[in-house]
């Protein structure tokens, strides 16, 4: 398992560049199993000049607003805050309070850890801490976190993979003094490039997130594709019922290989194989990107495929 190596390689899924580099082919041969982002894409619709050419609306922010107020059942008390992804509340988050030690359970997503070093925090796996942070659920394999967890004076709870089980979601904790909640737009509508993410929480935290922010963070195009995703409930039902059936149909695949079910969310499943860097060259030799970990030689994380993409993987396989 990881431990609290500041200093350990950031590794992220999605590099690539870097297989193509090694294992050859064009970008557009390749499936990208490496993240875990819906394959299947919100339909994004039509956009006007105006939605590239004009600085973004304080109206249309405000419907964007309303609508993710709607879609998480936000509790009134707290507070919304867009942004141009979840990657830049993360890297600012640890600005909110005094420098101390910050509990994060390892393995997890390791942004939060380099983001809470690089303001001089002093990274903890247990014990009391001035600040706390869960992914929700957790990224590698799926663990899943409730109220009584929320145990320090700064509470980060990261769900970025929770559309995909709303009934788990901590979004009735979002009111709390000291607890931002945060939602990324780009996994379960699989828009990872519109560059969208919400912070939820505690008014006076949002408030000064907001405030570095400035004016102008979320681009027109953005607020405009993220409420109208954020309204369409029959897509995301719709949504969550394709995705439980695929990762179902993954889980049989892998199993009748000889991989062993880690965890994971029906985004992404986190598998224990026999030299998972052995798998990963497999798979690459067709084209094929997965995740392996720099702490397990035995992990390997594979996203949902494309419709079209199941008989490459079972052939890879």
């Amino acid at each position: 398992m990881a431990g609290n190596d500041q200093n350990a390689p950031r590794d992220h899924g999605g590099n690539l560049s870097a297989a193509v580099a090694r294992f050859g082919g064009q970008r557009a041969d390749w499936i990208d199993l490496s993240t875990g982002i819906n394959p299947q894409p919100y339909p994004v619709g039509e956009l006007t000049a105006r939605d590239w050419a004009a600085l973004p609306d304080q109206a249309e922010l405000d419907v964007l607003i309303a609508a993710a107020r709607q879609f998480w059942n936000v509790p009134d008390a707290a507070a919304v805050l867009p942004a141009p992804g979840a990657s830049a509340l993360i890297a600012a988050i640890p600005a909110l309070a005094p420098a101390g030690q910050v509990q994060i359970t390892t393995p997890t997503y390791n942004e939060h850890a380099a983001a809470f070093h690089a303001h001089g925090w002093e990274v903890t796996g247990s014990g009391s801490a001035q600040a706390r942070v869960m992914v929700h659920p957790n990224n590698p394999d799926g663990r899943l976190w409730d109220a009584t967890d929320i145990t320090a004076p700064l509470t980060i709870i990261d769900e970025s993979f929770c559309d995909v089980c709303p009934a788990q979601s901590l979004i009735d904790q979002a009111a709390r003094p000291g607890t931002v909640i945060l939602k990324s737009f780009g996994k379960f509508w699989g828009l990872a490039g519109l560059r969208l993410g919400f912070a939820i929480g505690d008014p006076a935290l949002i408030r000064r997130l907001s405030d570095w922010q400035g004016p102008w963070a979320v681009s027109g195009p953005a607020l405009q594709i993220g409420a109208r995703a954020l309204s369409d409930q029959v897509w995301a039902d719709k949504t969550r019922e394709r995705l439980k059936s695929d990762t179902a149909r993954l889980d049989t695949l892998m199993q009748a290989r000889g991989a062993k079910l880690v965890g994971g969310t029906d985004l992404f499943r986190l598998y224990e194989v026999d030299k998972a860097a052995t798998w990963q060259d497999r798979l690459a030799e067709h084209h094929i990107w997965s995740r392996i970990f720099p702490y397990s030689d035995n992990y390997i994380r594979l996203g949902l495929p494309p419709s079209d993409g199941w008989d490459r993987l079972e052939a890879a396989l």
